[in-house]
């Protein structure tokens, strides 16, 4: 049975507003998520959250319902709450009418199974939040096997992460990794690395691809370190025609994920 908060004062609120600041979200190993879709999309994949706040007046919405009894059947809590504490919580003025709370997850680089998909996508130092959560949506779009996340990459549990994604966070095999680790592991087993560069003459559409693809994006700004790009199998590149360098991390990433999807017949 939820119970009912409705005092900005409560413990639980507190602690739970904090989770929007990394430093807390790291050291409760806890991240929220907002939105009845993407918390259905979580449901759906098998994520409950370990609390679950819902505004009063969407109580008897049936995905709420469905939500509510599965939550506290996992032995999580579900708790009725006022639109301006989800506001607070979420730190939007327009707030969904749920907002849950989830362990954090990942998958550790050894427990990959290259076999599941042809393709994978690896972001080097991405920064943005939507770019990350864009790279996620494409990497579920396309069946990709997962997300690998090379050094110091946006946290992909923020706010504006999880939101991006919406829902393809949970669904999606997110791995972080630095780059000394992630290169042995590739090269212990089948794998070609394919860089997204501007330093090679390779068109991507006339590049040959193999199973399984490891897509390799650079940081927005500065690209491919240049031993990270020696390091590639196979460099290239998406020819720029108007006055413009160069396409958005996260544009050039799902350009690059269909064609090699394509290719490689996924």
């Amino acid at each position: 049975m939820p119970r009912s908060i409705t005092a900005h004062s409560n413990p639980l609120i507190k602690r739970m507003r904090l989770l929007r600041d990394k430093r807390h979200r790291r050291a409760e190993r806890l991240f929220l998520a907002e939105g009845l879709r993407i918390l259905t999309e979580a449901h759906d994949a098998g994520r409950l959250p370990r609390w679950l706040f819902f505004a009063r007046d969407t109580a008897e919405h049936p995905l709420v319902r469905l939500l509510v009894a599965d939550v506290e059947k996992a032995g999580g809590e579900a708790i009725e709450t006022t639109p301006d504490i989800l506001s607070k919580l979420s730190g939007k003025d327009n707030p969904q009418a749920v907002v849950g709370v989830f362990d954090e997850f990942g998958v550790a680089l050894a427990a990959i199974d290259r076999a599941v998909s042809p393709l994978w996508l690896v972001a080097e130092r991405l920064r943005d939040p939507g770019n990350l959560g864009t790279i996620l949506r494409t990497a579920d779009a396309v069946g990709a096997g997962g997300l690998i996340l090379i050094g110091q990459c946006v946290d992909p549990f923020s706010v504006e992460a999880v939101r991006a994604s919406m829902g393809a966070l949970f669904t999606v095999a997110v791995a972080q990794a630095e780059w000394d680790e992630f290169l042995p592991w590739l090269r212990a087993g089948p794998g070609q690395l394919v860089g997204l560069s501007l330093d090679t003459e390779t068109d991507y559409r006339a590049a040959r691809y193999a199973a399984p693809c490891f897509l390799l994006t650079g940081n927005e700004a500065q690209g491919l370190p240049p031993d990270y790009a020696a390091a590639c199998d196979l460099r290239v590149k998406i020819p720029m025609r108007g006055k413009a360098d160069s396409l958005n991390a996260a544009v050039a990433t799902a350009i690059m994920a269909y064609t090699v999807s394509d290719r490689l017949g996924r």
